[in-house]
């Protein structure tokens, strides 16, 4: 590349120019005009705001509302670039409002072709237009209230921004999230959202919220409830905290319930939505030890502070937020989500899976159906099979096997009194409104990493020495990071030395696990470095202790008594996170009576 001889002359930018540029920035793709356009419908105080969109946004964006409306000598300047009625720009720290920084409406003026009709109580209504940056006049228009904002053609002025978007119903799905978004956080405002693209399909209808005098929080848990579903609002934990001005309410998913992706996970500062990193990495270490690798919970969470402790002018798009002080809200937040999840809770959802994979699938031809939709076998099969069995009725029955009979006393406990235990690991327990069904291995995996985390948090985790020494040969880099990594694993009850380039020797073991396989502890004690990398060093010890802690556990196929069983769902009932195992899957599934009444078609 040659450089000039002479200095380029430095000149200012084009108006348009400029407003093409900043709408880069502000409207990415149509979600994004329908947000900015939707936020200011809410700061005019609408209570009801309906949006249509076309051919995902890209060919029309209409968005109505009952706010206050906007003077009609003010129309133009509404389509001008920072100019706006939400600050005097005085305090950009004193915000209480969506919108603040005025480029919105003067970015979708510069690169489509947009129609504002507005009117303001005891006025007559007006209408403005614009088209590739080129404003009208303001002329009479009819509306009964409110505003209503047509936005056509989304970036045919700037042609080259359409080959960046995504197909027609991936831009509409991000449209429709972004109305729920929103409504989480507005629930006392109605929204609707219609796709015109084939005809008129309602994609999203949400009624607004009644206030609950009892209890404030309850409209907003009915509106989660209709945007995040009845499985979220019946199975999530509540949780409410305050931290030095920072106050936080929500409701936390159980892990059971976690998804694949984290399209689930709502957070709000202030009212507004944000995708802070901040608040998500905070959000996922308060889930570090209770869910599985590659799942991400769902969760609404909403931070409410004083605007100055708080800077939302740090993107155009007013996703991301800066904390005065970071620590205290992120300590806010992973506290009262560990807090939370801390108790025995079984997620609704796994009994209605386990119903649905035992409910019976009437094959064709397999004979008639009964009212609930079950195969009756006809009358000479049941006097067949009736008579097969005659002598086995005749006969006495085989003595008992001892058992322990459970108490009124015992049923009355969160996980009931244990029945049975089938195939050596699934224990049957029994409540007084139904049963559970506990997974014994994944159970005392749990107790036994909670134990040995307090053990590690008071000082050295108690060893035992082995009679004879273990020698693991690793690969060379497992080798190095159990090397680098001696005085940790020290801490946790497991002395390691080197023993050359490929190999190490495992000396002593936490006392907790006397009589686990030396050589198999060591190589996943390798596999959980290598997994944490260069990770804090909390973390890394967390992970080593949880594979520690499944070597140490009661192994699938161990037959246990009854005294056994019971002291087991006792302990898991004394112990934090007991609802699930180190690496996320759940200890137990729950039944009430109603649910296996729904499984033999009583219900």
């Amino acid at each position: 590349m040659t450089r000039p001889l002479l200095p380029p002359t430095i000149r200012p930018l084009d108006p348009h120019a400029v407003n093409r540029i900043a709408a880069g920035e502000v409207v990415e793709r149509p979600a994004s005009a329908v947000k900015e356009l939707v936020e200011n419908a809410l700061d005019a105080g609408a209570t009801r705001i309906d949006v249509a969109i076309r051919e995902g946004g890209r060919a029309l964006i209409r968005v109505e509302d009952d706010g206050c409306g906007i003077r009609a000598e003010e129309l133009g300047l509404a389509l001008a670039r920072h100019a706006t009625s939400k600050t005097d720009g005085a305090d950009l720290l004193d915000i209480h409002s969506f919108g603040f920084r005025g480029e919105a409406l003067a970015s979708l003026a510069a690169v489509a072709r947009i129609a504002l009709t507005s009117r303001v109580a005891g006025a007559e209504a007006a209408c403005i237009a614009a088209e590739g940056g080129r404003v009208g006049a303001v002329r009479p228009a009819a509306l009964s209230r409110g505003t209503v904002i047509e936005v056509r053609d989304l970036f045919f002025a700037t042609p080259a921004r359409l080959k960046f978007l995504r197909g027609e119903q991936a831009e509409a799905q991000a449209v429709a999230e972004v109305i729920r978004r929103l409504a989480m956080a507005e629930p006392f405002v109605a929204f609707t959202l219609r796709d015109l693209t084939d005809g008129e399909r309602l994609v999203i209808r949400l009624d607004a919220e009644t206030p609950d005098l009892g209890d404030p929080r309850e409209a907003l848990r009915r509106r989660l409830r209709a945007v995040m579903g009845r499985g979220f609002s019946d199975g999530a934990v509540p949780l409410e905290a305050e931290r030095d001005g920072h106050s936080l309410l929500g409701w936390a998913g159980l892990p059971a319930e976690a998804r694949g992706a984290a399209t689930a996970q709502n957070v709000f500062v202030n009212g507004r939505p944000v995708r802070d990193k901040l608040l998500l990495g905070a959000l996922r270490a308060g889930y570090m030890d209770v869910l599985a690798a590659g799942r991400y919970p769902m969760a609404a969470l909403y931070l409410e502070c004083d605007p100055r402790l708080v800077d939302v002018n740090v993107h155009p798009a007013k996703a991301e937020v800066r904390f005065r002080d970071p620590d205290t809200v992120r300590g806010l937040v992973v506290g009262a989500l560990r807090r939370a999840l801390a108790g025995l809770r079984a997620a609704p959802s796994l009994a209605e899976e386990l119903i649905e994979a035992a409910r019976f699938e009437p094959t064709p031809g397999a004979g008639p159906m009964s009212a609930q939709g079950h195969v009756m076998p006809s009358p000479r099969a049941l006097e067949a099979a009736f008579r097969a069995q005659a002598p086995a009725f005749a006969e006495p029955m085989p003595p008992a096997a001892p058992w322990v009979v459970p108490t009124p006393e015992d049923e009355a406990h969160p996980l009931g009194a244990a029945r049975a235990q089938l195939h050596g690991n699934w224990i049957i327990a029994e409540t007084r409104d139904g049963l559970v069904l506990v997974d014994q291995h994944a159970a005392h995996e749990r107790l036994v990493y909670e134990r040995l985390k307090e053990d590690a948090a008071r000082g050295p985790v108690p060893s035992q020495a082995l009679l004879i020494p273990v020698v693991v040969e690793l690969p060379e880099e497992d080798a190095q990071r159990l090397g680098d990594a001696v005085s940790d694993l020290a801490r946790l009850g497991l002395v390691v030395e080197p023993f050359g380039r490929g190999a190490a020797v495992l000396r002593e073991v936490p006392a907790a696990l006397a009589g686990a396989d030396g050589a198999a502890l060591l190589r996943d004690v390798a596999d959980a470095l290598a997994e944490e990398g260069a990770g804090g060093l909390g973390r890394r010890l967390d992970a080593v202790l949880a594979r520690v802690a499944c070597h140490g556990s009661v192994r699938s196929g161990r037959r246990l008594r009854p005294e056994e069983m019971n002291a087991l769902l006792r302990e898991m009932e004394r112990t934090p996170n007991a609802g699930q195992c180190n690496h996320g899957r759940p200890t137990f599934v729950a039944l009430q009576i109603k649910d296996i009444e729904r499984l033999f078609g009583r219900r």
